[in-house]
């Protein structure tokens, strides 16, 4: 790219964004302070409306606010006046994108949501339009130009809505005190959405899967264990089922470097086991249980998992961890 089309890019770039710091200038309070006052009573859901590329805008900002806790739909005026409207009651909100704020359809439109007492929230380029006069709340998304060379195509004027729009989103996200872990509901596929969800109890192997071998045990019945339940590790239960300690691969090939063979058949857990590991919890969350193999000198790659009244009930390993996406 030649410095001619580097210095085209960046001043497009700077237009929209001054277009935007424009918008948050020229904006009302009083229409700002009701948008936000409806959305955060709606009763009902969020119905987003918009044509050609104010509805991708409508499109995307119903997904954000669906998933920062408010509830939103996007509907298509086309398909609203051909029984789509179906979905839309008196407890709903209704927020309409529209750069001209003279589109046919979204006009047509208009009067069947009112039918229903439906209030509209105008999220348009032009304050003169039918579209401002005749919604409940009207915010200025104008532009003095779109960043098309031929001031046509739809850019500024779309970025200054979807700004506005997603300022609506995290106002609300504020007003309904969203949690972290609130979000992470809404989004259990990523990673944050696992990160603050995801339990060990979800990624352990316990019950039949949970290796254990009795204190007395014997080297050789620890490596019949520990292939048996193919997790690199066992743990070390007393009679009541409580951890004594836990013994892996490495522990067994460290006990085979230094010990005798003729004292090989007489070596026991004890004298393998680590006693009083790292353990963890089956409520705690599956990225502190990480963080706890992670963030010491020396990497761990099994953690028992005790419940609370001592037992232990499963086996962790970072492969489950790291595998789940963590």
């Amino acid at each position: 790219m030649n410095n001619s089309h580097f210095d085209e890019v960046v001043a497009l770039l700077r237009m929209e964004s001054e277009a935007v710091a424009r918008a948050a200038s020229r904006i009302a309070r009083g229409e700002v302070e009701r948008a936000v006052e409806l959305l955060a009573s709606c009763r009902g859901k969020v119905v987003a409306v918009g044509v050609g590329k104010s509805g991708h805008i409508a499109q995307k900002v119903a997904a954000t606010l669906t998933s920062t806790g408010t509830p939103a739909v996007f509907l298509h005026p086309s398909d609203a006046l051909h029984g789509g409207i179906g979905l839309v009651n008196g407890d709903d909100i209704v927020i309409v994108f529209s750069n001209s704020g003279e589109t046919a359809e979204v006009l047509e439109l208009l009067p069947y949501l009112q039918h229903r007492h439906a209030a509209v929230v105008a999220v348009v380029g032009n304050l003169n339009s039918a579209l401002a006069r005749r919604a409940d709340v009207v915010l200025d998304a104008s532009v003095e130009q779109e960043a098309c060379p031929l001031n046509l195509a739809p850019t500024t004027s779309t970025t200054v809505a979807l700004a506005i729009g997603d300022a609506l989103a995290m106002t609300l996200m504020s007003v309904k005190r969203l949690t972290p872990e609130d979000f992470a509901l809404n989004h259990p596929g990523g990673r944050i959405g696992k990160r603050l969800t995801l339990k060990v109890k979800d990624l352990m192997h316990g019950g039949v899967e949970n290796p254990t071998v009795p204190v007395a045990a014997t080297l050789l019945e620890v490596v019949r264990a520990i292939s048996r339940g193919g997790l690199g590790a066992v743990n070390v239960v007393d009679g009541r089922g409580h951890l004594e300690g836990v013994i892996t691969d490495g522990d067994v090939r460290r006990a085979l470097q230094r010990v005798e063979l003729e004292d090989l058949a007489g070596l026991t857990c004890e004298g393998v086991m680590t006693r009083r590991p790292v353990v963890v919890t089956p409520d705690m969350l599956a990225h502190a249980a990480l963080q706890l193999m992670e963030n010491r000198p020396s990497q761990i790659a099994v953690l028992p998992v005790v419940a609370a009244d001592g037992r232990c009930v499963g086996l962790l390993r970072l492969h489950d961890i790291v595998r789940s996406g963590l």
